[in-house]
C-alpha cells in the first residue's frame, strides 16, 4: 500500500502576487484570489491545512460590477443590540471603505471558521495603487476582464 504524504507547514514556501482590481469584475477577481489564498493551484494541496500565498490587492475602489449591483447589492450587519440590523448598498460602500468590497467577496468563498480566518489575513487590500509590500517582490498576477 502507498502511503499519502502529508506537507508539513515548516516546508512551505510562500509566494506573493500583486493583483490590480481596475476594471476587473469584482466576481472573477474574487475566485482567483480565493484560489490564491487557498492553495488550490498548487500541486501539494490539502483542504485542511494553509498552503496559500499571499495576495495585494491594489485599486480596490476601481473594480467593476455588471448589472445593476452598484445599486441594488445590499451589504448587512448587525450592531449585536436588538433592532441593530444596518445595510448599506454596494455605491455606498464604495465611498465609505472600498476594500470591504473585495474583502467580503473572497470571505465568502474562503472555508469558514479559524482555517478561513488565517487564510484572509494573507490577502491584503489597498484602495489606491500604493501599497507597502514592495519589499516582498509581489509577482504580476494577470486576471481576465471579461
Amino acid at each position: 500500500m502507498k502511503t499519502t504524504k502529508s506537507i508539513n507547514p515548516k516546508d512551505v514556501r510562500y509566494k506573493w502576487y500583486l493583483v490590480d482590481a481596475r476594471d476587473k469584475v469584482l466576481g472573477r477577481l474574487a475566485t482567483t484570489v480565493a484560489l490564491r489564498l487557498r492553495g488550490k493551484h498548487k500541486p501539494e494541496y490539502t483542504p485542511n491545512q494553509d498552503l496559500g500565498d499571499y495576495v495585494v490587492v491594489i485599486n480596490a475602489e476601481k473594480v467593476r460590477v455588471t448589472g445593476k449591483k452598484e445599486t441594488d447589492k445590499i451589504y448587512y450587519r448587525h450592531t449585536g443590540y436588538p433592532g441593530g440590523i444596518k445595510s448599506i448598498n454596494l455605491e455606498g460602500l464604495r465611498a465609505k471603505k472600498p476594500e470591504l468590497i473585495i474583502k467580503y467577496a473572497v470571505q465568502g468563498m474562503l472555508p469558514k471558521g479559524p482555517l478561513g480566518n488565517k487564510m484572509l489575513k494573507k490577502l491584503k487590500i489597498y484602495a489606491g495603487a500604493e501599497y507597502p509590500h514592495t519589499a516582498q517582490q509581489p509577482e504580476n498576477l494577470e486576471i481576465g476582464t471579461d
